[in-house]
C-alpha cells in the first residue's frame, strides 16, 4: 500500500486515524472551503474533501491522501464552525430539542494514478431541550468553537443529546473509518 497521508490539521481527525494502526502523516491543506453559491450541502463536503486531498497532492505524488469536510444542518441552514461563544450559543439555542444533520464528506485520493473515491456519510444527532444556562455552561467547560455544531461530541457534548442515529458514529467527529476503510480495502490496504 501506498504511504498514506490525512491532508487536515484537525487533532480529533488524526486521533480518529490512529485507531487503525496505519503508519501516516497529516498536512494542512490549504484551500478555499467556501460554498458556491446554490450548492446544496452533501455536494459541498463531497467537493471539499476532495479538494483537500488534492491540494496535497504535488506534495505527495506516490500517496494515498485522505480528505474530509463536515457540515451541520438544521432545516435548510449550514452551520459551520461558531468559532465565537455567542455563535455557538446560538447554534445550540436553534438545535435546542431539534435534530440536526452531519454530513462527512470523505475522499481517498491516489496521488499516482489520480483515481479517487468520494462518498458523504450522513449522521444525525437529536438534541435535547436545552435552556440558555445549560447552553452557557456547557460552552464554558468545553468551548467548541472549532467544531461544527458548536459540540464536541466526544467529550461532554453527549450530554446535550436525546439520541443519535446513523451507520458510523465516528463520522460525527469528522473522520467514518468504516467507510474509509472501505475505500482503503479497495487500494489494497490490509487491515487490521
Amino acid at each position: 500500500m501506498p504511504p498514506l497521508v490525512l491532508a487536515s490539521s484537525s487533532p480529533y481527525r488524526r486521533e480518529l486515524l490512529e485507531r487503525l494502526r496505519l503508519p501516516f502523516t497529516w498536512g494542512a491543506p490549504a484551500i478555499d472551503e467556501s460554498r458556491h453559491a446554490g450548492e446544496p450541502a452533501e455536494q459541498l463536503v463531497r467537493r471539499l474533501a476532495l479538494e483537500k486531498a488534492r491540494a496535497l497532492a504535488s506534495q505527495h505524488p506516490r500517496h494515498l491522501i485522505i480528505g474530509s469536510d463536515q457540515v451541520a444542518v438544521l432545516g435548510e441552514q449550514i452551520l459551520g464552525k461558531p468559532h465565537n461563544f455567542e455563535r455557538a450559543r446560538d447554534q445550540l439555542l436553534a438545535a435546542s430539542g431539534n435534530h440536526v444533520s452531519f454530513l462527512t464528506g470523505l475522499a481517498l485520493l491516489n496521488s499516482a494514478t489520480g483515481q479517487y473515491q468520494v462518498d458523504c456519510i450522513p449522521f444525525t444527532v437529536h438534541f435535547r431541550e436545552l435552556d440558555d444556562a445549560r447552553i452557557q455552561r456547557y460552552l464554558a467547560a468545553e468551548q467548541p468553537f472549532d467544531c461544527a455544531g458548536s459540540f464536541k461530541a466526544e467529550g461532554l457534548g453527549v450530554s446535550l443529546f436525546r439520541a443519535t442515529e446513523g451507520q458510523d458514529a465516528t463520522s460525527l467527529v469528522g473522520l467514518p473509518l468504516i467507510r474509509l476503510v472501505d475505500m482503503l480495502l479497495a487500494e489494497g490496504a490490509q487491515i487490521p
